[in-house]
Order: structure tokens, then C-alpha cells, then sequence
């Protein structure tokens, strides 16, 4: 499962040098935890390629943290600090997953209404 992620996440997460400019959620909040988001040029940067490694990496330890949460509930064992830590890391990990949503999300509703205008216009 970590593989999928790591090869989609690769796959859908480009700076491509022919997007329109559009603000982009980053993968991490501001200090206040609020969005934060990034307007570049069309041959995206450093700022980009960071938040695209970041984003790879969130959707991996997402889908490590939901393969090791998987097993908490089968073990009647499992102490209540043992849940609980599970509890946190999988919010945790759904709010880094949502904001990358959120980010791929804008942005191919951005590419779609670039499209779109090029359409009426050629």
C-alpha cells in the first residue's frame, strides 16, 4: 500500500512548467494553523518541488500509520496509551491528508479552467 501511495503521490504532484499561476496550498500550515499558500511562476521552484516531496512523504507515513492503526482494534491487548497514540496519529495524519486534497484539488480545477479558456479562445 505504501508503494501505491508513493508512486501516485509521485505521479500527481508535479511542478509542471506549463500550469497556469494559481495559489497553491503548501503542505504545512502558518504558525497560527492557518493555510498557507504559494503563487510561482510557471517553471515552479524550489518552494514547489519541497512541497511536492513533503506531500509524497505525508501520503507514505499516512498510509504506514493506517496499515499499524489496522491492528489495534485485533489485539484485545492493546494498552489505552497504545490507542490513544493511534487516535493522534491518525488525525494527525487526515489533516496532512486533507490539505494535500485540498492542494491537488485547487490545482486541477485551476489546470481544468485553463483549459477551458484556451478552448474558447483557439
Amino acid at each position: 500500500m505504501r508503494e501505491h501511495a508513493d508512486s501516485h503521490a509521485s505521479s500527481t504532484a508535479r511542478c509542471d512548467a506549463h500550469a497556469p499561476a494559481f495559489p497553491r496550498v503548501l503542505p504545512w500550515p502558518a504558525l497560527e494553523g492557518k493555510p498557507t499558500y504559494l503563487i510561482t511562476d510557471h517553471k515552479g521552484g524550489y518552494l514547489c518541488h519541497l512541497a511536492n516531496d513533503l506531500e509524497i512523504a505525508q501520503l507514505a507515513a499516512s498510509a504506514d500509520t493506517l496499515d499499524r492503526a489496522r491492528r489495534v482494534p485485533d489485539d484485545p491487548m492493546s494498552p489505552y496509551s497504545g490507542v490513544r497514540y493511534v487516535g493522534i496519529r491518525l488525525t494527525e495524519c487526515l489533516t496532512d491528508a486533507l490539505r494535500v486534497a485540498e492542494s491537488r484539488g485547487m490545482r486541477l480545477v485551476a489546470q481544468n479552467d485553463e483549459g477551458d479558456h484556451e478552448g474558447t479562445h483557439g
